[in-house]
């Protein structure tokens, strides 16, 4: 995959890009595909779910409603997501686990990073448009990241 700063050189008029608040946590540096959407707050019951199910390639993106408070992610789900074949996750709210997610082959970006886990009571939603960090991603959208920022298009760019 080229850079984030190359594909906005070459589709500027086909991409939203969002706001620098975004930090690479993930064993992969760089990465893309098209989105599957979930929004949840202080809730990953969803995610668990997404992870374990083959991800052919593609980004998961998660509203997590920019919670500081709980982790919507953790090294096992991360784990379970490499090996489904999800290329990356993007969470707008906390991880945890980061030494452990950081040695795993798979994309992560997220706000930040937060020891307490979520609780599980089923709750969220699935394939909706979500709005965070200036942007709305809608499912089926093409995400790219990496150290330079995110992007999104609806559209594969290459």
């Amino acid at each position: 995959m080229r850079s984030t700063p190359d594909l906005c050189d070459d589709h500027a008029a086909l991409i939203r890009v969002a706001d620098p608040v975004f930090t690479n946590f993930g064993g992969r540096e760089r990465f893309g595909g098209q989105v599957v959407t979930l929004k949840c707050f202080e809730d990953n019951s969803l995610v668990k779910e997404l992870v374990g199910t083959p991800g052919n390639g593609r980004v998961l993106v998660v509203d997590g409603g920019g919670s500081m408070r709980r982790a919507c992610l953790g090294d096992m789900l991360a784990e379970a997501a490499s090996s489904n074949g999800w290329a990356g996750i993007v969470i707008y709210g906390c991880i945890r686990d980061v030494d452990e997610i950081m040695a795993t082959d798979i994309g992560v970006q997220a706000l930040g990073i937060h020891p307490m886990k979520t609780e599980k009571k089923g709750l969220g939603e699935q394939n909706i448009a979500v709005t965070f960090a200036g942007i709305t991603v809608n499912p089926g959208d093409y995400l790219y990241a990496d150290n330079n920022g995110i992007i999104v298009s609806k559209e594969s760019i290459k």
